[in-house]
């Protein structure tokens, strides 16, 4: 009990702080634009934590570690790849984006982009795209609202059911009031926390077991292939597919609204090289540490009497058992961190969805305040549905955040890298491609047969699809447009800080 009281204190410390930082957005936020990205006004260190707490969610505290405590180095290959993603990520499409949003008619939104940038006066792209974000948001925030149930489950033993509430509650109100700058702004203190957590946890666990060589030869005790980032197998046909399909997650980065949303609100495209070393420095420490937790945790629990169930549980666990109770009710707000920063940009991003590409298309037209109220609202729905949907889980964390970040890479990546890169691409090949890899992602999920042994994760099969289906599709549709013509020339110009009437 005395310990609890403790983890308790941190937890409503914690609570608090996102409600006031919540408040103070709502203060400051006065239209619907604000609402939804917070006026384009988000400075380089902001957008780059805010971009990597709302991408690494519970999986990095939970779902990584509990992969490599249970197969070994063999599953770094998705921090591998995940790393490599996010750099291409915020070198290429980061500045290009921001530049590229605005020249097309200031869209404030993934859909609305794709509607502006290719000239798309049938609506159906905006619309397919709009409803691709609720449905893969919906299953997203589903898996978070998961690792929060699991979360007070471990941490104070009480039911899965009043933890994911918890949860929910809390992000619902913050995210509600306080928006994309709220969001953004709890995004900063949730990512500052989620790497003091993992870099403080493993260190105290190697000291533990007795340094660096001890926990090695614990680790090789155990199984000395955990320590192999090939598993110990041979360098065959299947351990390369199964490298290639680990890595491949790196792919996702291109077509994470909530992620890419943060590029679209920094000041200018300028920012993006600042942010991006921000951002690239905080998420390689954060890879490093989940990763080490996994690898530690294996040494950890073979030289104590403990025992560990959930795999997923390897870092709160450690915690609990190495450090004073305060400090544990910390680490734990961390992992709720890390839950709650995800939960509140998806929430965002999909109640712009609803409004700007789904009402607005086929509502009248509405004022700001009313907006505003329907980006609630539909903040709270989706929260609902996918509360409703985390009532019966099927599938570890990794599994379920695994699909919806197929879902969007497949969807959005090739468009996004298309729209940017490519002035051929049409509003039909866009849309082929985009439809194409939403369904090749649920019937690979669904049906997709191993191949050598190996389950190809979903969103390579998706990706290429996609990106095959818009070439050829736009090489058929293709007709020369000069305004398509100039707004790229603009758009690449500003990206690259060059005046705009030098552009070509």
């Amino acid at each position: 009990m005395y310990d609890q009281t403790f983890q308790i204190v941190a937890l409503v410390v914690y609570f608090a702080l996102m409600m006031a930082i919540g408040y103070y957005a709502y203060r400051q936020t006065s239209d619907h634009e604000g609402y939804m990205l917070a006026g384009r006004k988000l400075p380089p260190w902001t957008a780059a934590l805010s971009a990597g707490a709302s991408d690494m969610s519970g999986w990095l505290m939970m779902g990584l570690p509990g992969a490599i405590y249970a197969a070994g180095l063999i599953e770094a290959w998705i921090a591998v790849g995940l790393t490599v993603g996010a750099y291409l990520n915020w070198r290429f499409v980061a500045p290009r984006l921001r530049s590229y949003t605005e020249v097309a008619r200031n869209s404030i939104t993934i859909p609305s982009f794709f509607e502006n940038r290719l000239h798309d006066t049938s609506r159906s792209l905006r619309v397919a795209s709009g409803a691709i974000v609720l449905v893969f948001f919906t299953f997203y925030v589903s898996s978070m609202m998961v690792a929060g149930g699991e979360f007070f489950q471990l941490a104070f033993g009480g039911s899965y059911l009043t933890g994911m509430l918890i949860v929910a509650v809390v992000t619902l109100a913050y995210t509600m009031i306080g928006g994309f700058l709220g969001a953004s702004l709890t995004d900063v203190v949730q990512g500052t926390m989620m790497l003091l957590a993992l870099l403080i946890v493993p260190v105290i666990a190697i000291f533990s077991v007795g340094g660096i060589g001890e926990t090695t030869a614990a680790v090789t005790a155990v199984d000395p292939d955990r320590l192999s980032l090939l598993g110990g197998a041979a360098l065959s046909g299947a351990t390369v597919l199964g490298i290639i399909s680990a890595a491949a997650w790196g792919l996702g980065y291109f077509g994470q609204p909530h992620i890419i949303v943060r590029f679209m609100a920094m000041r200018d495209a300028a920012s993006a090289g600042p942010a991006r070393r921000v951002g690239m420095s905080w998420m390689i420490l954060s890879l490093l540490g989940a990763v080490t937790c996994g690898i530690v945790g294996i040494a950890f629990f073979r030289t104590t009497p403990n025992e560990l169930d959930n795999p997923e549980l390897v870092v709160l666990a450690m915690s609990q058992i190495l450090l004073h109770p305060l400090v544990v009710g910390f680490v734990f707000a961390a992992v709720l961190a890390a839950i709650m920063s995800t939960v509140s940009s998806q929430l965002i991003v999909s109640s712009s969805a609803f409004v700007e590409d789904l009402y607005k298309v086929f509502g009248r037209d509405t004022s700001p305040r009313t907006l505003m109220i329907l980006g609630r609202s539909c903040v709270l729905a989706v929260a609902v549905i996918a509360g409703v949907l985390a009532l019966d889980p099927s599938g570890t964390i990794l599994d379920l955040v695994a699909f919806a970040w197929a879902g969007f890479g497949a969807s959005f990546g090739p468009a996004i890298l298309l729209c940017l890169f490519w002035r051929k691409l049409t509003n039909w090949g866009a849309l082929a491609g985009m439809v194409g890899g939403a369904v090749t992602v649920f019937v690979w999920d669904t049906y997709g047969p191993p191949i050598a042994g190996v389950e190809l994760y979903e969103i390579v099969p998706g990706f290429l699809v996609n990106l095959l289906l818009a070439v050829v599709v736009s090489t058929l549709t293709y007709t020369p447009n000069a305004e398509i013509e100039r707004e790229f020339d603009e758009a690449v110009a500003v990206a690259e800080g060059r005046d705009v009437t030098t552009a070509s």
